[in-house]
């Protein structure tokens, strides 16, 4: 159908468009007078013919001059015989029920770019600067103060420096409930300042807000073919060939060789070819991949192309990391214990000073507490990163230089530790805590325990995907024992902790090789090689939306945890509506041709069924695009 046409078919031109509109409203009043058997019904129908068939004719020509037979050429000859045949009504059926299927597939294709369309409109297009001056969005420089009023669009990504308000923020993350914002707080472009007046330091020019990425990777997306798609239209290009050969010796061998009637034999060829074209059978998948890519973007979630959707539906296993996807991802300082003689002060100045070199979240932790606690950071120098474990750096307060912080793996490799430190660093791993360890030279002066508060939804999403039949897994560089509380937690049996990313990739690919499919969710930054390495890596993406967006296959733009069941069933539901589409539309190509070849379908019948069948995927496919909805309604309760 238009998929195989030039883009102005079918919509794309305005005198396309009024000829589709002639040659439908002809139709129907021809068939009208026909039936109250009323004169020039003839005159009408054969208007309709001119008018549908045009642009027809056209694409049909075009797709000969490129060496290829369409289905506008099957429609054409169709047409044609019919014509011949002195059957006029059968000829206008033809046109009128291509047109229609067209009419529906291209109305199919506006419907699922719906969330695409939404998201440009929703783009401002221009922004009030803090001196008064309105310039367009792509005049406007990083660093610039934007004035926000109550009730307009945010203009471009920033933070707020000035002023309190609700912001929807709908269109970026799918979440329908507004969220307060304050100074320090980030605002994307897009989105809608509901009551407060807010000054806004823009941090993204316009062409790389995350506005503008959603509707780049949507789009990407729906051109992202999935291999069953691709197969399908590998099959029709030996279909349609080996069938308009059928059809040719169907309509030519019984009277040339067997004296039979030409015109009973040639109707039956026109019913062959009328079947030979797979309408239905094409626009299966893109109809349905699109649709559920665009409901699924109206939830907050954005998924790179239709071949990611279909691995999700393969999926047997989910790898979680555990902090930002099973817990929050806001980790707090819980306790602090001071050992061989230092104080608590002189464990969180050198704690905090060494975390100063680091962008884990466990490091803001800790700075965060000394700050709330009045202790000022010790002054280092020389740090040296080791991924995973820790750090070491030079203090420049203290008598001995050397320092160290980091895991017990970390810690224990340079410094003396007693029964006294082991025994606190495993009570505070019992009970769910990250221990870090703080060294001055080879003694360890400290151990802090961090905790994380664990999402709520965890529970039940472990459940959900239990009852979709998907193995979850836990993949964390947390020690052991705070994983395994974790994990004990929200229901998961398998866990590996204390792991380097490499370790976690590699364990993805032990993982493939048990499970199949397999899935990884983590937070889009410190999960890039398990991200990459899993057949679809899923990535939080409130965080850290930018590298998110950029790295992996699925993103959850709200952090809904929930989510992650809602993706593997759209991605099962998509696929199971592209077989019943499929299948469903061989077997009624089937029925007819037996139908046509014994003489109990007309051609005009047969084109009439044809043309029902495929507007019948194209409504099928759509209804993917309202999950979303459904999906919200479904709770699921965690295991007691």
């Amino acid at each position: 159908m238009s998929h195989a046409h030039d883009d102005d078919h079918g919509g794309g031109s305005r005198l396309n468009k009024i000829l589709t509109i002639v040659a439908g409203v002809s139709f129907l009043l021809a068939a009208l007078l026909a039936w109250l058997g009323q004169p020039y019904a003839d005159w009408l129908f054969i208007l309709s013919v001119a008018a549908g068939g045009v642009p027809v004719a056209r694409e049909a020509i075009e797709g000969l001059r490129d060496r290829r037979i369409t289905i506008n050429l099957l429609v054409t000859i169709a047409a044609a015989g019919a014509l011949y045949l002195g059957e006029l009504p059968e000829a206008a059926t033809v046109v009128f029920f291509f047109a229609l299927a067209e009419a529906f597939e291209a109305f199919g294709e506006a419907r699922s770019r719906k969330a695409v369309a939404a998201l440009i409109n929703n783009s401002p297009k221009t922004a009030r600067l803090k001196n008064g001056k309105t310039l367009p969005v792509e005049e406007v420089a990083i660093d610039d103060v934007v004035e926000v009023r109550p009730g307009d669009m945010i203009p471009l990504d920033g933070v707020v420096i000035g002023g309190e308000s609700s912001v929807d923020e709908a269109a970026i993350t799918g979440e329908s409930v507004p969220k307060e914002k304050y100074k320090d707080e980030v605002v994307y472009a897009g989105t809608l300042n509901q009551s407060g007046f807010l000054e806004i330091k823009v941090t993204k020019l316009a062409g790389d807000s995350t506005l503008n990425k959603i509707v780049t990777l949507i789009e990407e997306a729906e051109k992202s073919r999935p291999k069953m798609q691709d197969f399908l239209d590998r099959f029709a290009g030996y279909y349609i060939p080996i069938a308009v050969g059928i059809a040719v010796l169907v309509a030519f061998v019984p009277p040339l060789f067997f004296g039979q009637e030409f015109t009973v034999w040639f109707e039956k060829g026109l019913i062959l070819l009328v079947l030979a074209c797979p309408d239905a059978l094409v626009v299966s998948a893109p109809v349905a991949v699109a649709a559920a890519i665009g409901g699924a973007s109206k939830r907050g979630v954005l998924i790179k192309g239709g071949r990611y959707l279909e691995v999700l539906s393969k999926v047997k296993a989910v790898a979680f990391d555990k902090t930002k996807t099973l817990t929050v991802g806001v980790p707090k300082v819980a306790e602090l214990k001071a050992f061989h003689g230092a104080s608590e002060e002189d464990v969180l100045a050198d704690a905090a000073g060494l975390e100063k070199f680091s962008s884990h979240p466990l490091a803001k932790a800790i700075e965060d507490y000394a700050e709330e606690r009045g202790v000022k950071p010790h002054n280092m120098d020389k740090f040296q990163n080791v991924a995973g474990r820790g750090g070491n750096a030079n203090c420049m307060v203290c008598e001995t230089k050397e320092h160290a912080i980091g895991n017990l793996q970390h810690i224990g490799a340079s410094t003396r530790t007693c029964k006294e430190v082991l025994k606190e660093v495993e009570r505070m791993e019992q009970q769910g805590m990250t221990s870090v360890l703080v060294s001055e030279g080879n003694t360890v002066i400290g151990v802090i325990g961090i905790t994380d508060q664990l999402r709520s939804e965890s529970a039940g999403v472990v459940t959900a995907l239990d009852q979709a039949g998907v193995s979850s897994i836990m993949l964390t560089g947390d020690n052991k024992r705070a994983a395994h509380y974790v994990a004990q937690q929200v229901g998961i049996s398998e866990v590996h902790g204390a792991l380097l990313p490499e370790d976690k990739a590699e364990l993805i690919g032990k993982m493939q090789t048990k499970y199949g499919r397999v899935a990884m969710v983590g937070d889009g930054v410190n999960d890039a090689p398990s991200l990459a390495k899993a057949d679809v890596g899923i990535a939080m993406g409130g965080g850290g939306s930018d590298i998110a967006i950029e790295t992996a296959d699925v993103t959850l733009m709200n952090d809904a945890i929930e989510n992650i069941p809602y993706v593997i069933r759209l991605g099962q539901k998509t696929f199971r509506v592209v077989r019943q589409n499929v299948f469903g539309s061989l077997v009624i190509k089937g029925i007819i041709l037996v139908a046509g070849m014994v003489g109990m379908v007309s051609l005009g019948t047969a084109v009439a069924i044809d043309a029902i069948t495929a507007i019948l995927v194209v409504i099928n496919g759509l209804r993917l695009f309202g999950t979303h909805k459904l999906e919200r309604r479904q709770t699921v309760q965690p295991k007691a």
